[in-house]
This record gives structure tokens, sequence and C-alpha cells, in this order.
């Protein structure tokens, strides 16, 4: 059986994403985000936060940068990566998840927007995917009068 690592989240940006870029100029943008889950205890419903350090790596993450801030909720499709260093003579890591697609959902608490869909690899290029122009009159469909149905 093979290996297989894909995450799914959906949650709520918890500060401004940071764009910066490596020695060799590869765009890099990264973020955290909160994925509330809730449960019961005893008669009251608790919500208990989990938060997650995203990263999303060219043109991708320059492209989204200015739309990911606080508040934002977004949908994230990628795999975890584990860092590894030496520290001080103690061994670190950190988990992380790579996105390789982002999904921008609703606005801001309190605000309203819709949703773009950006795909690409794990350092790939990210393409806009939007929705069909709409007709700018609400009484032309696009279909002819004459249809006998």
């Amino acid at each position: 059986m093979a290996d297989l690592n894909h995450v799914v989240l959906v949650g709520r940006l918890t500060r401004d994403a940071e764009l910066k870029y490596t020695s060799g100029g590869q765009a890099v943008c990264k973020f955290s985000i909160a994925v509330n889950r809730r449960r019961k205890n005893g008669d009251q419903w608790v919500e208990e936060p989990s938060y997650f350090d995203i990263v999303l790596w060219g043109r991708q993450g320059e492209a989204l940068n200015q739309y990911l801030l606080k508040g934002k909720q977004i949908g994230v499709d990628g795999e975890l990566r584990q860092d590894r260093w030496e520290q001080d003579g103690q061994n670190r890591s950190r988990i992380e998840i790579v996105a390789n697609n982002l999904q921008l959902l609703g606005g801001n608490p309190g605000g309203g927007g819709g949703g773009a869909s950006y795909s690409g690899g794990a350092r790939g290029e990210g393409q806009e995917r939007s929705a069909p122009p709409q007709n700018e009159s609400a009484g032309d469909d696009g279909f002819a009068d004459d249809i006998p149905f």
C-alpha cells in the first residue's frame, strides 16, 4: 500500500499573511488558521480551536497575500511537511501544511464576498478559476423567446 499525505481544512486566519522571498527569489507566503471543533461539556457547547501553520509558495502566494487577512475564512488542500533542525544542542521539529490549493470563502466576519479558487503544486503557479460572466440585464437570459416549452 502506498503512503498518503493529504490534508483538507476550512478555518479562519489568525493573523494577516506574511510574504517573504528566499535568497533565490522564490515567494513564500506564511499564515496560520484556526479550526474550531465543537463538543458538549455537560449542558453547554464548548469550542476548541486548533491552530495550523500554512505555507503557500510562488506566484500563488504573491497573488493571494493581499487577500489573506485576519478573520478571513479559507479552505486549504495540501500536505504535511515536517521541518527538523538543531538549536542549542536540542533537536527541534515543526509540522506545517504546504498548500496545493487554496479557496477564499465568504468574507471577513460580518462581511460578505464571493469565493475564488486557486490551485497549483506545492511550489507551483496558481491558476484563478472564476464563475462564468453573468448577463448584465436581468431580463436577458440568453435564450430565444420562441422556445416551445
